[in-house]
């Protein structure tokens, strides 16, 4: 799909989003399997599904078989194209450029940049989101007790939504999950000096989840070979925040599914916050009754 869309369009460059629009128009019958995963219940889950996909090994695989596949990584979002004269290398851009496009999320704090992660996973990838405060903690360890403990943002993605209510019942009810529960770590920019920290510090605040997430508005140029090594360890993905345009941010590295939630580690942070604690509480509330609070998610 990769290969035959952008060499058809060789004057034009994708985003992996745009390039998901297409192929879910043009490849309706190859991708009809997938689409009725009842985990992708609105268009926008399945466009972002597909755009993780490009934006994975796919697009590796479809160089190594095509080398006219190119794609521009500086700077941000990736843009896919044809090139007829195939290159050796990605193109990149002058260090004076790169120090200006390196970091996109201009004058914005990292708390500002929660609620727009918080949007955008709701509208675009579907979870409900709650903001996790770790100075609500109690602190019960001591001076550096709770150090890489609390996830910044925490989500819960319904599964059963529009299923049979026979079905929600028998799962409710029996060793089969509802939920996946989803952790994020933000940062404000990766570079080749913090990225390792970073990412550590995201697996000691998520892996206890189904999916943990680090995200970062911008990353330095190197730093993405060293993500995709670490991700590939320790399974936790890597999501890249677009702030001037939310739903052009992507999954950069998907994240690998636990198949079950960590819940000793869950109740150590439940033990410390309360905020997470009512997380939590909600998620409990959604196993027995399958009802959404509005009041209490994205926030």
């Amino acid at each position: 799909m990769i290969i035959n869309t952008l060499r058809e369009h060789p004057d034009k460059k994708f985003t992996a989003r745009e390039l998901a629009k297409v192929f879910i128009e043009r490849y309706a019958d190859d991708l009809a399997d997938k689409r009725i995963n009842p985990r992708f219940d609105t268009e926008e889950k399945f466009i972002a599904q597909i755009a993780a996909e490009i934006g994975g090994e796919r697009t590796v695989r479809a160089k190594q078989l095509c080398p006219n596949v190119t794609t521009r990584e500086k700077p941000r979002p990736r843009l896919y194209y044809w090139s007829e004269i195939p290159l050796e290398e990605d193109p990149v851009i002058n260090e004076e450029t790169e120090s200006e496009s390196v970091n996109t999320s201009g004058g914005f704090s990292e708390h500002d940049l929660y609620p727009m992660l918080i949007e955008f996973l709701n509208k675009d990838v579907g979870l409900y989101c709650q903001r996790i405060d770790e100075r609500r903690s109690i602190n019960s360890q001591g001076s550096g007790g709770n150090h890489w403990l609390h996830p910044d943002i925490v989500a819960m993605e319904p599964l059963d939504q529009g299923w049979d209510e026979t079905v929600r019942t028998c799962v409710r009810h029996g060793n089969d999950k509802s939920v996946r529960l989803w952790s994020f770590e933000v940062k404000k920019e990766l570079t080749r000096s913090n990225v390792r920290k970073c990412f550590f510090q995201a697996v000691s605040n998520s892996s206890w989840a189904n999916y943990g997430y680090l995200v970062a508005t911008s990353m330095s140029s190197g730093v993405e070979p060293e993500l995709q090594m670490l991700s590939s360890l320790h399974g936790i993905g890597v999501l890249l925040l677009d702030v001037e345009d939310l739903y052009n941010s992507q999954i950069l590295i998907p994240a690998k599914e636990k198949a079950d939630v960590d819940w000793l580690s869950a109740n150590r942070i439940v033990a410390e916050n309360i905020d997470f604690k009512n997380y939590i509480r909600q998620v409990s509330v959604y196993h027995r009754t399958a009802e959404l609070i509005e009041d209490v998610w994205n926030k």
